[in-house]
């Protein structure tokens, strides 16, 4: 008899009344045997019972395979493969399913040959009733399923990752896998069934496996099982492993013990934590770390105790990213943590807060005579050059300062002082300064200039004015420089001295730059074929990489020639990035643009950027001109410059000509061409056709029409 079904149910012990799903194989050659054997089973487990039968060792192998067979009777005596080899190939498929091995002589060592072989029980053919059958059957159901049960336990024992204990109520062990013992090194034969917790513990402890004091482990350990609660900790040991303990109350009063290496976790988390908190360049703390150890210095509520926050900048360090690469940069910043750190204690909090900005917190000495020392020291230190991968940097430090009490008993408020101390000192550079009570009020009104100005230019409340720039050779108007003028609606008149250093800093200068290159341009084309503009640049927008593109744009725009646009510049373009700066200025000199160096001879390397860059024109200092009236020094420079100019092929012009005998003076010097209140005085672009025609037809320029062309009072330059 066969079956098609093929699932391998999971085993159970049999019940008195049969269930359907229940299936007996009998493989037997013997007919009478196998009726036998059907008659007792039918008598002992019912009618329901399914029973299937084979007559050979390869049939009872194929109804195994396709069939659920809950268990097998199998007799010793098979043609062909004989019942001890059927029990061998189901054992390598299916290791639990239950056997009775079945022989009709009954010997001994057939019973023990079969148990070898993995049957569960053995009967002869002699003794079988419905009751010795149906015994044998539980029997082997319950050992097979006992077994497996067993083997699936070790096997999830084993494949943790975990250390994993039971004890019995008596504190005594009953099993364990292997990742326990190697957890802590020691022998698996250690671990017998019976071994009581406490000489686990000690021999943990005498192996260097536990926490540090290894007596008190042991007691603490023993107190929290005989509370019967559940429990959670987390165990430090001498190695420096940690490892998560859970242990959990079993309901025969028992426990189970779950040991984690959580070690990795741990290293993770410092390595989180300290990255938090400290800077991955410098590894020194970061402002979140900084402000932890404030908190902590102001917590100790000693109002007496006088403590000083540092704020240091570094100046001219983004000139170094700038035109030696981040890389250098970095390696300064770690030479300039070296120097700082000479100059500090041990106590003293060192923190790097972003950049080139750094903080020291100095506690436990007199304030401010301690603070002082300290600035003076730093700036002394960091003012030597440094010699970093082959370049010599030059670089210096402002410092703000600010003492508790006296400028705050709160983290926050200190920290902020200490900045708007430091915005002071940047103001002049390496220096320090203290903070002080205005310092709060100045910086609000500036953060409110701030926001203004950048409504600005969305608003249209900027205005551009033009002064005049006159040939003395010719006495004629060639050119007209734009002057940007700034129409707050409530502030009213804003200088350029108020705002343009504010539009540097916060690069707001790049987009009005780009609207005053624009709207100059196209004023220009209103004007006669013969006069140029000259527009004034800031070293912010040579930074910005767009500057050169941004002149054709606006020469396109305007319709007009690329040499009636003229661009003036001071050293300090040039200084902080010559190389970019330069191909810029070439790039822009090849559109047939102008380009003046104004202020000439104010600066350490004016004469050396004559001979670096090609310029059409240099405009000498108003402070030199002022000086004509009773200085043979200014004189001198002037016809000096003049001269220079002259040789060179370039138009020098004198700025801030006032009076007539300045206008002589610089004519007689040499200056090919002046501009002043004396010419004209900046004018709205609307004026500028009513200044060319005061100044005569043509601008021809007289001294009639100076006058009169210097009687509007304008708004500052």
């Amino acid at each position: 008899m066969r079956s098609s079904d093929t699932a391998h149910p999971t085993i159970k012990v049999v019940p008195r009344s049969a269930d359907p799903a229940f299936t007996l194989l009998i493989v037997d050659d013997d007919a009478g045997d196998r009726t036998l054997c059907r008659r007792s089973l039918r008598s002992a487990f019912g009618k329901r019972l399914r029973i299937l039968e084979e007559d050979s060792g390869e049939g009872g192998l194929d109804a195994i395979n396709r069939n659920a067979i809950t268990c097998a009777l199998i007799d010793y005596s098979l043609p062909g493969i004989d019942g001890l080899e059927v029990l061998r190939r189901i054992r390598l498929k299916y290791p639990y399913l239950p056997v009775v091995m079945i022989d009709g002589k009954g010997h001994d060592v057939i019973a023990v040959q079969s148990m070898k072989e993995g049957a569960q029980d053995y009967i002869a053919k002699s003794t079988i009733t419905p009751s010795t059958l149906q015994r044998a059957i539980e029997m082997a159901i319950r050992h097979s399923a006992l077994r497996e049960h067993t083997f699936r336990l070790n096997s999830a024992l084993e494949s943790s990752m975990h250390g994993l204990c039971v004890f019995d109520s008596d504190g005594r062990l009953v099993v364990c896998n292997s990742r326990y013992a190697s957890m802590y090194g020691l022998s698996p034969e250690r671990f017998q069934r019976g071994v009581s917790l406490r000489s686990i513990l000690e021999w943990r402890v005498a192996s260097g496996n536990s926490p540090e004091d290894g007596a008190e482990y042991i007691d603490q350990r023993l107190l929290e099982l005989a509370r019967r609660r559940p429990h959670v900790a987390v165990n430090k040991l001498r190695d420096g492993r940690f490892i998560l303990v859970s242990h959990q109350p079993t309901s025969d009063g028992g426990w189970v013990t779950i040991h984690q290496d959580i070690t990795a976790e741990k290293v993770a988390e410092a390595k989180l934590e300290y990255m938090a908190h400290h800077d991955a360049l410098t590894r020194l703390p970061n402002r979140t770390l900084l402000q932890e150890r404030l908190n902590g210095y102001l917590s100790r509520g000693k109002r007496e105790e006088r403590l000083a926050i540092l704020f240091l900048d570094l100046d001219h360090f983004k000139q170094v990213n700038d035109t030696l690469g981040h890389s250098v940069g970095d390696a300064l910043l770690c030479a300039v943590v070296d120097r700082v750190r000479e100059c500090t204690r041990d106590a003293d909090v060192l923190a790097r807060l972003g950049g080139d900005e750094f903080a020291i917190l100095q506690s436990d000495v007199e304030q401010p005579t301690s603070a002082t020392h300290l600035a003076q020291r730093l700036i002394d230190q960091l003012s030597r050059s440094f010699d970093v991968k082959g370049h010599q940097i030059d670089i210096g430090v402002s410092i703000g300062i600010s003492i508790a009490p006296n400028d705050g008993t709160q983290s926050d408020q200190l920290l902020k002082n200490a900045d708007m101390a430091l915005f002071r000192a940047k103001e002049h550079r390496n220096r320090f300064c203290f903070f002080e009570a205005g310092m709060d009020a100045r910086m609000q009104a500036r953060r409110a200039l701030q926001v203004d100005l950048r409504k600005a230019l969305a608003g249209g409340q900027f205005e551009l004015f033009y002064q005049p720039l006159v040939n003395l050779r010719e006495n004629t108007v060639r050119c007209f420089e734009a002057l940007l003028r700034w129409n707050h609606p409530a502030r009213g008149l804003v200088t350029p001295a108020d705002f343009i250093p504010l539009a540097e800093e916060t690069g707001l200068i790049v987009p009005i730059g780009e609207w005053v290159l624009r709207q100059c341009c196209a004023e220009a084309a209103k004007w006669p074929a013969g006069i140029k503009v000259a527009v004034n640049l800031s070293p912010v927008q040579f930074r910005d990489g767009g500057l050169v593109a941004t002149v054709e744009a606006a020469i396109a725009a305007a319709g007009i020639a690329a040499d009636r646009l003229e661009l003036e510049i001071t050293e300090a373009v040039l200084l902080e990035n010559s190389e970019a700066s330069l191909a810029a200025l070439h790039q822009l000199r090849a559109l047939g643009v102008g380009i003046a160096m104004d202020d000439f001879g104010t600066g350490y390397s004016s004469l050396s950027y004559l001979r670096s860059f090609p310029f059409d024109k240099i405009k000498i200092d108003r402070s030199f001109i002022r000086g004509l009236d009773g200085s043979k020094d200014s004189v001198a420079i002037i016809r000096a410059i003049s001269g220079l100019g002259a040789d060179l092929g370039l138009v020098t012009t004198a700025e801030g000509v006032e009076t007539g005998q300045q206008l002589e003076l610089v004519r007689a010097l040499g200056c090919t061409e002046v501009q002043g209140y004396l010419i004209g005085r900046p004018q709205p672009a609307c004026e500028v056709p009513c200044l060319l025609r005061r100044l005569g037809a043509e601008g021809v320029v007289s001294p009639q029409n100076c006058a009169s062309a210097s009687s509007p009072a304008p708004p500052p330059r």
